[in-house]
This record gives C-alpha cells, sequence and structure tokens, in this order.
C-alpha cells in the first residue's frame, strides 16, 4: 500500500483548495480532523473538523461533526480509525475537552493534576512494554479514586488526573483521543481517500 501516494494527492489537494479558494470546480476537497466514532460494519467515520487544519498545531472545535463513508478500495485507505472522544488536554488550565456524545456537544471538565510525567516518548516504560512489544493500554480509568490515567503521544505527556463525580462513570472512550485522520472528497459524505495520520508512517517502506 502506497502511503506516501496517498499522502501526496492529499496534499495537492489541500493545496489547490487553498489556492483556488471556493472556486474548486471538480478538483476534491479535503476534510482533517479527530476521529470520535467509526462503525466498522457500515464503513462510516465520524470527525471534529480542524480549523486550524495544521497537523503540528490542530484545533478541534467545529461543530456538528461530519460523517464520512470510507473508500472500499484497500488502495485508497490507510489503517483503520480509532475513535475517542477526548479533544484536548491541557495541564496549564486544568481542563480537559470531551466531545460529549449525549449532549453532541463539547464540553470542558475542570480536572485536577494528580500525577504529571513529561517528556515520555512512545516507548517509554511506562508506556510501552518491551517484552511484549506493544503500547500499554490507556487510558485507565480508577473509578474509586476518580482519576483517569491517559498517554498523549503528541504531548508525549503521561497524566493522572481526578475528574468531578458526575464524570467518572462515563464511557473509557470518553478520555481516549481519537486518530487523526484526513480525507479527500468530491460528494460531501463520501471520501475517495483516507489517511490515518496517527497510524501512519509515510517514511516506512
Amino acid at each position: 500500500m502506497k502511503w506516501t501516494n496517498i499522502l501526496l494527492s492529499l496534499a495537492a489537494a489541500s493545496l489547490v483548495v487553498s489556492i483556488s479558494g471556493c472556486n474548486t470546480g471538480d478538483y476534491p476537497k479535503v476534510e482533517q480532523g479527530r476521529v470520535i466514532a467509526y462503525n466498522k460494519d457500515t464503513r462510516e467515520v465520524t470527525l471534529i473538523h480542524d480549523s486550524a487544519m495544521d497537523v503540528e498545531r490542530p484545533v478541534y472545535d467545529v461543530l456538528p461533526p461530519v460523517t464520512f463513508k470510507l473508500p472500499t478500495d484497500p488502495m485508497e485507505m490507510g489503517p483503520e480509525p480509532k475513535p475517542g472522544q477526548r479533544i484536548k488536554l491541557d495541564t496549564g488550565k486544568k481542563i480537559v475537552a470531551i466531545f460529549d456524545t449525549k449532549a453532541q456537544k463539547i464540553v470542558e471538565i475542570p480536572i485536577g493534576i494528580v500525577d504529571l510525567q513529561q517528556p515520555i516518548d512512545k516507548e517509554h516504560p511506562l508506556v510501552y512494554d518491551k517484552d511484549a512489544k506493544k503500547a500499554k493500554k490507556f487510558p485507565v480509568v480508577d473509578k474509586d479514586k476518580k482519576t483517569v490515567t491517559v498517554y498523549s503521544g503528541r504531548q508525549k505527556m503521561l497524566c493522572t488526573f481526578s475528574v468531578p463525580d458526575e464524570y467518572i462513570g462515563y464511557p473509557e472512550s470518553t478520555w481516549d483521543a481519537g486518530d487523526e485522520a484526513r480525507l479527500t472528497y468530491r460528494t460531501p459524505g463520501v471520501a475517495l481517500r483516507f489517511m490515518n495520520i496517527t497510524k501512519t508512517d509515510i517514511f516506512k517502506k
């Protein structure tokens, strides 16, 4: 599967959109965002749009979420996306932003920092099991202590935080960050190409 070709196609589509503005003609449009839901049976992915369209500094704040049918051709499809509802974790402001699936809106939840460790890369023993050769499972929810432990590869951060009582019973996926994804489309809701940015190493042959 030629990930480089998919990336170049997506990048070219982004360039066309930025240069031509609204007058895109038949050129494919680009959608980029964080995956909050994925239906494997119907092959539908739901994203919260990245208004910055910046892989390094994304801003997931555009509602309502958008849903796309994924390509059926495996050559146009990257790894399947992992959904999650955590949008942002700001330890400085002591908030975690989630997409509340019941309320269908982004909610900022006040948190208490219990433990914070940085920098923690993806192969650090705290987050990676060297013997099993796989990443350890996060988030970890402790309902007794009312804490959540998450790992952010982007922020290189392992953080345990407390949450208000009313949120500790939320599903585990609430505290997980969904994969970042980019896709192209001509018909709204139907993806031509899909790239899982989080799980794709374009330099790996």
